[in-house]
């Protein structure tokens, strides 16, 4: 593409502003139906509709949004072909432990149903409740450099050994230091551009199962689906969505990730930026969207003292404070465990007044530093 051109993809216009490469979403793929409208057709869904309509993205690559403009009966009319084909893929599914959410579902992220385009279903592997409480999205650079790498790993690091989330692509580079810091010290979410029984790239297997364990591996395509091109800029939008913030680390000019930027601010999400050299070009697109705005972001202090006027993360920072203690010997949360004996998670909040991002951080920071251990069931052990 050259400069001054535009192109299309999955739903979004990118054009070349100010010499950076910046993507907005087309009006067309937005619709013109309402949220009361929306609603009403997903609570009339079925699982099993909402399984061929997830198909019917996968294999005619259009806007779900765009079809939800047609009448209720249009739209299960398209579902209806695929429908001999759901429980076949659901039995795929099962085989490789995936489960799939819809959005009439309770339990599907409240943070996803906000935006106008969500999926019609999550397809994921691990823990749902890694959707709730605090969370941000780090992305960046594939090619990224050793510097930008480190960073990514620390700064994510430092924000899940506090209790926020840290959401990312699993794409090398930017996004799978993202996702191994994160996994170190709390949880992390990996948004899949395939099926999430398709790992991309395939040497991040290993990574995927680590995450699937403590986090959550996810997707909107079913599984089996390959990653094809168009699916990556498609799926930043969910990233954007399951975020309160977007962190953007090592982005040149061209870079997938003022895609997911474009999307945070779409849907009202924090947009921040890692400044870095400006040696080699890698972080243009970063920069340019600090002039434009983005909050400068050095350390995890500078993620969790701009959001503290978010829902959820207000009081964070006296939590972070409680984390950066729990390193010491005699954190009070100790003072609930006899050494040798397993505690459930339950029992020490009931207990220690801690609960949700704030014990799980401290307890997380306590095993880093050798005085707890984590049992298989979800229980902790003091360590002598």
């Amino acid at each position: 593409m050259c400069h001054g051109g535009h192109a299309e993809v999955a739903g979004f216009s990118m054009a070349w502003r100010g010499g950076v490469l910046t993507a907005f979403r087309n009006p067309s793929s937005h619709g013109g139906i309402g949220r009361g409208r929306l609603l009403e057709c997903r609570l009339r869904m079925t699982l099993a509709e909402a399984v061929a309509l997830s198909l019917a993205e996968n294999l005619s690559r259009v806007d779900l949004t765009a079809r939800l403009q047609a009448d209720d009966p249009l739209l299960r009319e398209r579902a209806q072909p695929l429908l001999g084909r759901v429980q076949d893929v659901l039995a795929v599914a099962a085989a490789a432990g995936i489960v799939p959410i819809a959005w009439n579902d309770p339990r599907y992220p409240a943070r996803l149903l906000s935006i106008p385009d969500c999926p019609p279903l999550l397809w994921y592997r691990g823990l749902l409740d890694a959707l709730d409480g605090p969370a941000v999205a780090i992305v960046g650079a594939r090619s990224a450099s050793v510097a930008g790498v480190e960073i990514a790993d620390r700064l994510a690091a430092a924000l899940a050994g506090r209790g926020v989330t840290v959401v990312s692509g699993l794409a090398r580079g930017v996004d799978g230091a993202a996702h191994r810091g994160a996994v170190r010290a709390g949880r992390t979410i990996a948004v899949m551009a395939s099926g999430a029984d398709r790992v991309y790239p395939p040497e991040h297997e290993p990574l995927a199962r680590e995450i699937a364990g403590a986090g959550l591996v996810t997707s909107e395509y079913p599984p089996g689906t390959a990653p094809l091109p168009f699916r990556f800029p498609q799926r930043n939008r969910v990233i954007s969505a399951l975020a309160d913030a977007v962190i953007v680390v090592e982005a040149s000019e061209r870079s997938g990730s003022l895609i997911t930027a474009a999307c945070a601010l779409e849907q009202g999400r924090e947009v921040m930026a890692v400044p870095g050299s400006v040696l080699g070009g890698r972080n243009r697109g970063g920069h340019a969207l600090i002039r434009d705005g983005a909050a400068i972001v050095e350390t995890a202090d500078d993620v969790i003292g701009g959001l503290q006027h978010l829902p959820g993360w207000t009081g964070f920072r006296s939590a972070e404070r409680t984390t950066e203690r729990s390193t010491a010997y005699g954190h009070p949360v100790l003072g609930h465990m006899a050494v040798g004996q397993s505690v459930a998670v339950d029992r020490l909040a009931a207990v220690s007044g801690l609960a949700g991002p704030a014990l799980l951080a401290v307890l997380s920071a306590l095993e880093l530093s050798g005085r707890v251990r984590r049992l298989p069931g979800g229980g902790f052990l003091r360590v002598s």
